[in-house]
């Protein structure tokens, strides 16, 4: 089936800040022929702390906006509102919509049958308190399962530079993961795509632990599903960047989330026009 100018329509990616961009550069290298239009919440970041109803909110006026776009797919790349409104988004979106979280737990889940059965979910506040990692990892048969919330992480990645001998980044990281590290769970999803950029440190913590990127495995799942459609697109590979908070700032700090590419350019959008 060809479904021609369907298929030259641009794939949309969003999430509450940059950390969606760690899902963007698996996505940009599993899929480099497609067009991608990018945005990134910024000015109302972090949805983690927010009420489900205000994630609900924003999360429809993040759609609406990618759907000005003429997108063909969404990747929520969003841990928070994956495991809060993924349906709604779906609803509202009229198009293929994948989120970070069913991918991520049957990964987890694969490794940790191969292991001892145990599984640590990292995420916000809001993707903790849905439940919503658990409830999918029970589904693929995984009954041990950690959760903990890391409210610190988004704005440590987002307002810091990380590294793994920083000591403001070792004492909050520290923090959340020395009370979970004595189990040693076999895999450990990083549940928002902040926290890549967090691995290294992570792994310190613990070092016999398989760490899933919820927003690479996502990545994978997109890809697998435009396939599967058969809306590839062989004459893309465009990257548009738009941003709710300063354009100036989010090309600035984008370089970090990104491997092997760079941000030229961003432009800013009054997000709360898409009502």
């Amino acid at each position: 089936m060809n479904n021609g100018f369907r298929n030259e329509k641009p794939i949309g990616v969003f999430d509450s800040g940059l950390g969606g961009l760690t899902a963007l550069s698996e996505l940009r290298r599993l899929m480099p022929n497609e067009d991608i239009v990018y945005f990134g919440d910024s000015a109302r970041i972090p949805y983690g702390t927010k009420s489900p109803s205000v994630i609900k909110k924003f999360a429809l006026q993040d759609t609406r906006f990618l759907l000005s776009k003429g997108v063909k797919a969404i990747l929520v790349a969003c841990g928070t509102v994956s495991s809060n409104c993924l349906n709604e988004v779906y609803e509202e979106a009229g198009v293929s919509v994948v989120g970070v979280i069913e991918a991520a737990a049957k990964r987890a889940a694969e490794i940790a049958k191969g292991g001892n059965g145990l599984v640590a979910v990292l995420g916000t506040n809001a993707t903790v308190n849905s439940g919503a990692f658990e409830k999918a990892l029970n589904g693929f048969g995984i009954s041990e399962v950690i959760s903990v919330a890391c409210p610190m992480f988004v704005p440590l990645v987002e307002n810091w530079h990380p590294s793994v001998d920083d000591g403001a980044t070792n004492a909050i990281v520290s923090e959340y993961l020395l009370p979970i590290a004595a189990k040693k769970p076999s895999a450990v999803i990083l549940g928002c795509t902040h926290y890549p950029l967090l691995e290294e440190v992570i792994k310190k913590y613990l070092p016999e632990s398989v760490l899933i990127s919820s927003g690479a495995v996502a990545a994978e799942e997109l890809k697998a599903l435009v396939s599967k459609l058969s809306i590839e697109n062989s004459n893309g590979g465009a990257t548009e960047f738009y941003t709710s908070g300063g354009a100036e700032m989010f090309v600035k700090n984008a370089g970090r989330f990104l491997k092997d590419m760079k941000v030229e350019a961003a432009e800013q959008v009054d997000i709360e026009r898409f009502e």
